[in-house]
């Protein structure tokens, strides 16, 4: 088989992954597909959960990189053309959800493995498709982590349309709530919730992060969700509010945090996690290197990924765009697959 045998058979795997609903927490079915498909090729596939692990013999003498991509989807939105869970072929592209964020990545790394299979390359390889990556769950990366021999490095198989993200924004989420006292709208009475936050609000929207990553840019912070009352006339006595936070490398989820607790006067704030931080590769990385000789351009991520759960240093590369993930009609390209497949064994294969 050459690289367009194995890129037939990726796009075949792809249709079935798609056909097969795997919203986050729900990937049972998706993964026995999965699992199912790696042992029919003779590789030993081993379940942690709805996670899949391939791991074979490992030479103690060469570092070890994972090759990770995830198996779960959103929902899909309700603007969707097409049945997001029918897999349809025009043209060049491949519609359904899940097919750029990340099948695609999915299937051209474990095609990728197989062709590296018996061939002299620097590292060992392990397979991992991992589950609940959408919702940062229990249930997956942190679920298999443990199970993992020593890692090295990561690449994981996110739409970077095959340039390596080097950087990645990390997330804080918090929940924010001011208090007032319910009253009467049409006396003068009570204290109205929504403008106790008011002021806190207008810093959240105002304030600017002075540090400024080369690759992350400004550390972002946005309120996404606001509710409070009840009805037309009566005084709302709560406000909450959500805040999405993106942070660059300067600025850990922790210090934050705190600050902010220090500057907002009237709402109590709450940190939902402070796991998903900001995670980079050095440009000297031998792989990064590598792959800015292949003409690769590295670049800064602002989406998250399993890599903020990784404690080992980890890239982003994968066929497709980051612009299409999460849309209706999400697509991937039939030449991109074949493009990933090819670049990752050149990338990782012996010069």
């Amino acid at each position: 088989m050459d690289i367009k045998d194995y890129t037939i058979e990726a796009v075949e795997l792809l249709k079935r992954l798609i056909a097969t609903p795997s919203v986050s927490r729900e990937e049972r079915a998706a993964a026995d597909i999965l699992a199912d498909f790696i042992e029919n090729c003779g590789l030993p596939a081993r379940r942690i959960g709805n996670n899949v692990l391939v791991c074979e013999a490992l030479d103690p003498e060469k570092p070890t990189l994972l090759l990770n991509a995830h198996i779960d989807t959103v929902k899909p939105v309700s603007t969707w053309t097409r049945d997001p869970f029918t897999p349809t072929v025009e043209g060049d592209r491949l519609y359904g959800l899940g097919a750029n964020d990340c099948g695609g990545g999915l299937v051209s790394l474990l095609q990728a493995y197989r062709l590296l299979r018996g061939k002299t390359t620097q590292y060992n390889l392990v397979f991992l498709a991992s589950c609940e990556e959408e919702v940062s769950g229990a249930g997956g990366f942190v679920l298999a982590l443990p199970e993992l021999p020593k890692i090295d490095v990561a690449i994981v198989g996110e739409p970077t349309g095959m340039q390596p993200a080097i950087a990645e924004k990390g997330l804080m989420v918090i929940d924010g709530v001011a208090y007032g006292k319910s009253g009467h709208a049409a006396r003068e009475e009570g204290v109205n919730a929504i403008y106790e936050a008011l002021d806190d609000l207008v810093w959240l929207r105002d304030y600017r992060f002075k540090k400024k990553s080369m690759l992350l840019g400004y550390t972002k912070m946005t309120v996404t969700v606001l509710n409070s009352g009840t009805q037309h006339n009566v005084v709302p006595d709560e406000c909450r509010f959500v805040i999405d936070v993106r942070t660059n490398e300067y600025y850990q989820n922790e210090y934050l945090f705190a600050f902010l607790q220090k500057h907002m006067k009237k709402c109590e704030l709450k940190a939902r996690s402070f796991r998903l931080s900001s995670s980079h590769i050095p440009v000297g990385h031998p792989l990064v290197q590598k792959s800015m000789k292949m003409g690769m351009m590295p670049f800064g991520s602002p989406t998250l990924s399993d890599q903020a759960l990784m404690p080992f240093l980890s890239m982003k590369l994968g066929p497709g765009d980051s612009a299409r993930s999460h849309t209706a009609d999400e697509y991937i390209c039939i030449s991109e697959i074949e493009k990933a497949i090819s670049t990752y064994v050149t990338l990782i294969n012996e010069e």
